[in-house]
Order: C-alpha cells, then structure tokens, then sequence
C-alpha cells in the first residue's frame, strides 16, 4: 500500500492536531512539507518530524512529492489555497468553515466538481464514537423517524477577543458544528431558521455585533424540528449533549467526564467536571476523520461530507446571523442563493 504524503499549510490547533495524528497514528501515511510557518512553528517542526518546511504554500503544491493538502490556515485564505491545490490535481481536506461568503463557497463548490479533485470539510463530530451510535439508532430504525433534535453546545470559556473578531461570530465559528450535526442525523432540508441572542460576558463582544448566548430553531422541509443553545461559557465545563425523539422512541449522549467517580454527601451526588475542552472531548473523533481522508483516497471511494456540507451549514450559519439581526424567521430558500 502506498504512504499517502500530506503538506499542510498552517500549523494553528488544528494544524497540530492533524500533523500528530496522521505522523503518530496513521500508517499509511506521512507529513512531508508544511508551509506559511512562523519562526516558532518551524522549531516546532523540526523537533518532531523531518518533514520539509516551505516557505511559499504555491511551492509546496507544486511539489510532486506531495498527494494532499490538509487546510488548517485562517479562514480568509482558504479560498486561495484551495483553488491552487485544485489547479495542482491535490486532494483537499479543509478546516471548517470554508469560507465566510455564501458567494464564494458556492463558487468554489463549481470548480471543486468540475475539477473531480477529492474535496472533505472537517466536521468531525460526525465521527465522534456517540454521534455514530445516534446515526446508526436512527439509520435502523430503532427510535423511529426523527420529530424533535435538542442540542446543547456550551464552552467553559469564551477566546480571546482578538479571535472573534475574525471568527465570523458565534453562529460561523461555534454553532455551525451543531447546525451541522442536526442535518448529518435527520437527512432532511432545513426550510426556515430562527435564531435569538444575548450578550451577558464581555460586552466588546456586544460591539462586534456578536452575541455570546443564543438558542437558535432549525424547520425541515418534512416537519420535524431541531433546537441548539449555544454559549460562550459555561462555568462548569464543556457541555456537548444531543438528544433525538422519533415516534417510537428517543436516543441521547450525554457529556464526557474524566472518570466515573462520584462523591454523595449531605450536599449532594458530586461528579467530576466534564472532560476538558473541544481538543480533549473530541480527540479520538480527530484521528477518526482523517482516517476515513486517507482511506477514502486510497480506495478511490467518494468523500463523505464534500463541500455541499460546507456549503449547506455555512448557509444556516448566515440565515441564522440574519435571523438575530432583524428579528424574523428565515427562509433558506429566499436568502443567499
């Protein structure tokens, strides 16, 4: 079998995660180059691989020694860098969102298909072990067609605000997992979108025309309904739970703790905290989606969740924004397209 080689460009959080999962945990493949480092990352790199570092992202693509290109850089140049991975014939698997402009992606969408270069958003929490027994309750039937999806989506702690500023908001960087999510596991068109919002933290985010709590409300095209609340903090830890009700019976995760030790006292039953923050809760679901990259791309199969998933949750994403800012339901079908 051959050793897949990956360059990335880009070595933030997400760059590491990849660059680590696929160089410690995957055999079938290697990171050879990686590019539009700082002088930090490069010492970072070279302590723990012999990958090449490049100075140009466009010389890295060129290079034949190179298959595919993971995107990990920030997302306004992610346009950019896929359309020189697409005229290089690399395959690409790109950081969510893929870009802030409806326009663009869909744009982009025509020359990815035109191209037939193989193209994957990384929304991982599809391959998260529970979300997968949720898809598969739902796939055979046991709880019945899906009427009512509740997700719950809280961080302990909100980022920096110099990161917001350039996030998109909480709609385009934090809930468009969950907007995503919803749609992964009721197979159904989202007709309308109704998002509500407050600011109670930081009031720059406020100044941002951001908020830092919203609950927002998904209508597929078939009637059923999804709701997701999400926050920028909750004090005590990182609180991921779905829960699907179908007509014969319902399916739900709950959050990931460290350990299962409990403490009961006059007070009260004491659990721990939830498990750390999207780096930790998520972990083995990183290491899953690149896996399923690589395998996809080695038995020449069609890439799950391609650009019409970055396309279709980008879409709620602004419908949802829109939704907040002038106080209205939202139609998918009358907005961006």
């Amino acid at each position: 079998m051959r050793n897949l080689r990956f360059g990335i460009v880009g070595l933030g959080r997400m760059g590491k995660i990849h660059f680590d999962n696929i160089n410690l945990n995957i055999k079938q493949a290697t990171i050879s180059g990686v590019s539009n480092l700082n002088p930090e990352n490069k010492k970072w790199v070279k302590e723990r691989s012999d990958a090449k570092i490049y100075d140009h992202y466009d010389k890295m693509v060129r290079d034949s020694k190179i298959d595919a290109i993971i995107i990990s850089s920030p997302t306004s140049f992610h346009i950019e860098h896929i359309n020189i991975a697409l005229k290089a014939g690399k395959a690409i698997f790109c950081e969510k969102p893929v870009e802030l402009s409806f326009k663009k992606v869909k744009l982009i969408k025509d020359s990815i298909k035109d191209s037939k270069v193989p193209f994957m958003v990384g929304f991982n929490r599809r391959y998260d072990k529970s979300m997968q027994k949720i898809k598969k309750s739902i796939k055979n039937g046991t709880i019945g067609t899906p009427q009512i999806i509740g997700i719950t989506s809280r961080d302990p702690a909100p980022p920096d605000i110099n990161y917001l500023k350039t996030s998109g908001g909480l709609f385009l960087d934090m809930a468009i997992h969950d907007f995503d999510m919803a749609c992964f596991l009721n197979e159904n068109p989202v007709e309308s979108v109704y998002s509500t919002g407050s600011v109670f933290g930081d009031k720059q985010i406020k100044n941002l025309g951001d908020v830092d709590t919203a609950v927002t409300t998904l209508n597929f095209e078939n009637g059923s309904i999804a709701t997701i609340n999400n926050s920028r903090k909750a004090v005590y830890g990182y609180d991921q739970r779905v829960e699907v009700f179908g007509d014969l019976g319902m399916c739900a995760t709950n959050n990931q703790l460290p350990d299962n030790h409990l403490i009961a006292d006059k007070n009260g039953i004491h659990t721990p905290r939830p498990i750390g923050f999207f780096l930790e809760r998520y972990a083995d679901s990183y290491r899953s989606i690149i896996k399923e990259f690589i395998s996809c791309l080695i038995e020449k199969r069609e890439m799950p969740n391609g650009i019409s998933a970055g396309l279709n949750s980008l879409h709620i994403s602004l419908a949802a924004k829109k939704s907040l800012q002038e106080k209205r339901v939202v139609y998918l079908k009358d907005e961006f397209n």
